[in-house]
């Protein structure tokens, strides 16, 4: 794949400050392939954007789709970009905010499952969405998305 055709996902980490560090809100991947996981099924919540669309706008409208709630008001600070295995670029804000993990009404997808059945199921984007303090997230986030939680910590400290 060459770098022009790689795909882009934008999203927004949200962080608190607690006695001890820092919490950020991930959330667990949902449909068949993860439900038994944990690490690596971890994700910041994100999506593909194209390219007539500016990032930050992208990151903010992921975030409304994949948690059904409006993205938090807040300084935003930029983590950059990290490349997945996949080879999908992955651009993030931080943003301080809290929010309720209870009020978010996850947007879904729909596939064939199982393979092959000819039967189309619905999935939530994400099956649960929890605050997580850095060393629990490091163990469970998408590799490649650990370093956001090391420029996050640079940047809160």
């Amino acid at each position: 794949m060459t770098p022009a055709a790689a795909k882009r996902s934008a999203g927004l980490l949200l962080f608190r400050r607690v006695e001890n560090g820092v919490e950020v809100l991930l959330g667990h991947m949902g449909g068949p392939f993860f439900a038994r996981r944990d690490a690596g099924a971890w994700s910041v919540p994100k999506g593909e954007y194209g390219p007539d669309e500016p990032a930050w706008d992208a990151a903010r409208r992921e975030f409304q789709e994949e948690l059904g709630l409006p993205p938090p008001d807040g300084e935003p600070v930029p983590l950059g970009e990290v490349t997945q295995t996949n080879g999908k670029i992955v651009t993030v804000w931080a943003v301080e905010a809290d929010l309720d993990p209870a009020t978010v009404v996850p947007g879904t997808f729909t596939m064939e499952w199982p393979r092959g059945s000819g039967r189309v199921q619905e999935f939530p984007e994400l099956d649960r969405v929890e605050w997580l303090d850095t060393n629990r997230a490091r163990a469970v986030l998408i590799k490649a998305q650990t370093e956001f939680l090391d420029r996050l910590e640079r940047h809160t400290h």
